[in-house]
């Protein structure tokens, strides 16, 4: 029952954000908040309660991936760009000896919640990279498509916060960032920026390993910048 509340709660709130704040399909908007906060994983809290979602819940392909219906918020302060995941899962997939202290390196051979982010609207190959695992564990990655070996951005440091916790008894995991704004834009946060964004999870172990999208790749990777959609700040 908590779940199907979640997802009736989730549903409701696709429906508001085209209505209320004038998005189209593949946008999500960050509601501003009027102060910061820190590790708040309680999609319950006042941070948190009643900012519309968006939903991921596709393969790469954009076919339905059951049970993983995975929830998505944003908000935004004039400092720093916030995140919050709810991974619904089946049986999690995590790393031995986790350390939250400094980033982990291949985090993404694991269970992770992933959000890339671009401000570049010519060259679409730049962008960020930011991980979070259910146990807290965390990257963050500067991508250059066009470099040997994009892979080695990880040794960027973007300054974000990560948190996460998992709730075995429903089955979900939550995982909570706060990015400073101006790590992924020039650009002062304001209302109206907008930015290029995809969200995406990797669940399990192989060989029965998932993969949850927004927008759809229809590539074997993550990394296509042309399947992006939108991230507006509204107030």
């Amino acid at each position: 029952m908590r779940y199907n509340t979640m997802r009736i709660a989730a549903a409701a709130c696709l429906v508001a954000w085209p209505a209320t704040m004038g998005l189209a399909a593949g946008e999500i908007g960050s509601k501003r908040a009027t102060r910061e906060v820190s590790a708040d994983t309680d999609p319950n809290s006042a941070f948190w309660r009643g900012v519309p979602a968006i939903l991921a819940e596709h393969d790469s392909s954009g076919n339905p991936v059951p049970g993983h219906r995975t929830e998505i918020r944003s908000r935004w302060t004039p400092e720093n760009l916030y995140f919050l995941f709810i991974c619904p899962y089946e049986q999690l997939n995590l790393k031995p000896e986790p350390k939250i202290d400094t980033e982990t390196n291949e985090l993404w051979k694991w269970d992770v919640a992933e959000v890339f982010i671009g401000s570049d609207f010519r060259n679409i190959r730049r962008y960020k990279e930011f991980e979070i695992s259910p146990q807290g564990e965390w990257i963050d990655l500067d991508i250059d498509l066009d470099s040997p070996r994009h892979e080695d951005g990880w040794v960027w440091n973007s300054g974000f916060q990560a948190a996460a916790r998992i709730d075995a008894a429903a089955r979900i995991w939550y995982g909570f960032m706060r990015i400073p704004y101006a790590a992924v834009d020039t650009r002062p946060a304001s209302s109206r920026n907008t930015l290029r964004v995809n969200f995406f999870r990797s669940q399990g172990a192989r060989p029965h390993r998932k993969a949850i999208v927004w927008q759809p790749m229809h590539r074997p990777t993550f990394h296509v910048p042309e399947a992006f959609g939108s991230l507006r700040l509204v107030d």
